[in-house]
């Protein structure tokens, strides 16, 4: 099981996020495809549940693009009541080790991942890919988010989107170039199949206890 727990960084100063994070994700990640939606825990921190390796991902970069959240993937069996904020389990206090760490300066992109009970050094090699995907979203330009977004939400072709934006079919390809669109979407496959490695284990872990 996965779990995600998100700490909103410097809320003191940009003021109490979570009301308009929780929306967006909800319009991002259809509802049928979490086990535990995102809910607000305690204070500016949200956290949810996932059975999916991609679903995770997607999820871990969605709030990533978001810019004001240090994201926690915790990886292990999960004892689950209602809500993601009255369960508990291996997952959940792996995802608390590794919001902290998101939220600290011992890593360089606000993204951390623990998994229960895995071989030594085999969840620091998967969140390293993912760190990596997260730096790359982080990083990318409003109008390289236009002509994504436009994509990924089944625009069709370049020459679709360049249409509806008023653009050359040149421009929207520059603007994928410079994104690094296609390079991040060819990751996604590997990245989830090694988080769901890391699942897999924990839960041989878990049963094996």
């Amino acid at each position: 099981m996965f779990v995600i727990t998100a700490d909103q960084d410097a809320s003191s100063r940009t003021g109490d996020k979570v009301e308009q994070i929780l929306r967006r994700m909800a319009r991002a990640i259809p509802a049928q495809e979490v086990v535990l939606p995102f809910q607000r825990t305690v204070g500016d921190e949200i956290q949810a549940v996932f059975d999916s390796a991609p679903v995770v991902l997607a999820s871990a970069l969605e709030l990533t693009r978001a810019q004001d959240w240090a994201v926690g993937i915790g990886i292990g069996a999960a004892d689950l009541a209602e809500e993601a904020r009255s369960s508990s389990g291996a997952a959940f206090v792996c995802a608390r080790t590794a919001v902290e760490r998101a939220s600290s300066k011992a890593v360089t992109v606000p993204l951390a991942v623990v998994a229960d009970g895995v071989e030594e050094g085999a969840a620091d090699e998967v969140e390293a890919l993912v760190q990596l995907l997260a730096a790359v979203v982080r990083r990318r330009s409003d109008a390289g988010w236009e002509v994504a977004d436009l994509l990924r939400d089944g625009a069709g072709s370049q020459r679709a989107v360049a249409a509806e934006l008023g653009i050359t079919p040149q421009a929207v390809g520059q603007r994928l170039r410079v994104a690094l669109w296609s390079e991040e979407q060819a990751v996604h496959p590997l990245a989830a199949r090694l988080l769901a490695g890391l699942d897999r284990s924990a839960d041989a872990h878990g049963e094996g206890r």
